[in-house]
């Protein structure tokens, strides 16, 4: 894969969110239902938000939130089927952790279904002690 032209951004004003209906729709089973309008939201309230572009192409996202000292959270981390496996995940997420509003955090939190050996590979351990959630949907 040519990286020539692969650039990573936290600027929130640079996100599309119809590519990024596009990319959690291709690339997230989990996020496949997303609306344009929820995901503005959830992009307003989201500091970092992290994308990953191949030219014009949004081709990887993701986003935090948290308190800025006690707790935070890392939200939605996609890469595109068709780049995965060349190291641009653990990149998208070590600069969401490198972030100034994440990196003096005591605890980050990630939720994952099936990768959590790709995680712990970047530094997160299995928690097993968490496991309450109030669903609304």
């Amino acid at each position: 894969m040519d990286h020539r032209q692969i650039r990573f951004s936290d600027r929130h004003e640079e996100v599309d969110l119809g590519q990024l209906q596009r990319l959690l729709r291709i690339g997230a089973f989990w996020a496949k239902e997303r609306t344009l309008e929820g995901l503005a939201i959830a992009i307003a309230n989201s500091n970092p938000v992290v994308t990953v572009w191949d030219s014009d192409r949004l081709i990887g996202h993701a986003r935090a939130t948290g308190d800025g000292i006690y707790r935070a959270t890392i939200w939605d981390v996609v890469i595109d089927p068709d780049y995965r496996g060349a190291g641009l995940g653990r990149k998208l997420v070590q600069m969401v952790l490198a972030h100034s509003n994440i990196c003096n955090v005591e605890r980050v939190y990630l939720m994952t279904t099936h990768q959590q050996e790709f995680y712990k590979h970047i530094g997160f351990d299995q928690n097993n002690s968490t496991t309450l959630v109030l669903s609304k949907s």
